[in-house]
């Protein structure tokens, strides 16, 4: 019997085929001939590629809410913070492992209905903690921009899931040689910015979070 074609069959498909062709390269005709059918066929689905997007932003956002949906109120220990700091752990790992994942996350449009339950979890347990509604929807949302900002520019140096190489535009002897005579700060910079990725994210995370204690937590 025949697979039955529908949205999410699709989007799973289009995710899974992310990390050989790219954002760029993933179009419908392509994830049709994946799926074996005619791509006519995705057009009952899905009127254009940023449909698809939104599709596929959905099926991620579900993907990586579903440990906090399992654990409850438990999520990061119980606390803000952890929840925030884990939060934004688990999305940029998430994230990283499909190709060109920030971009595909960020800017679209989730479909609804989609389960809200780890927003009101993250919501609950901030306005628990002394924050206003408006307050923590801001902290929320700081830190996922700030998350997705980060994946989108840590795949243009490594592009690759699971690849250590970088783009070649990144090369830091290169960028040495070309900048440090006459910008020698710029150069050191780009060490910083573009070397140790994952620990720039975590020294970020930190200030982002310690950012919103200070700004957001007692500001009515």
């Amino acid at each position: 019997m025949a697979t039955r074609l529908d949205r999410k069959l699709v989007a799973e498909t289009a995710l899974g085929l992310l990390n050989d062709v790219g954002l760029e390269g993933l179009t419908l005709r392509r994830i049709a001939k994946e799926l074996d059918v005619q791509a006519p066929a995705l057009y009952w689905h899905f009127k254009n590629k940023q449909e698809l997007l939104d599709e596929m932003a959905t099926e991620l956002f579900v993907r990586m809410t579903a440990p906090v949906v399992e654990a409850g109120r438990d999520y990061g220990g119980g606390d803000w913070k952890g929840m925030l700091t884990q939060a934004s752990r688990g999305m940029r790992h998430a994230l990283l492992g499909y190709r060109d994942g920030g971009k595909v996350f960020g800017g679209t449009r989730m479909r609804f209905p989609v389960p809200m339950q780890p927003m009101e979890i993250f919501l609950t347990t901030m306005r628990d903690a002394g924050f206003t509604t408006n307050r923590a929807a801001r902290a929320w949302f700081t830190t996922y921009t700030y998350t997705i900002g980060y994946v989108i520019e840590e795949q243009s140096v490594f592009p690759v899931p699971g690849d250590p190489h970088r783009d070649p535009a990144y090369d830091q002897e290169d960028r040495e040689r070309i900048l440090g005579a006459e910008y020698p700060l710029t150069a050191a910079a780009g060490v910083e910015m573009f070397g140790n990725t994952a620990r720039g994210f975590e020294d970020g995370l930190r200030a982002v979070i310690a950012g919103i204690e200070a700004t957001l937590l007692h500001d009515r």
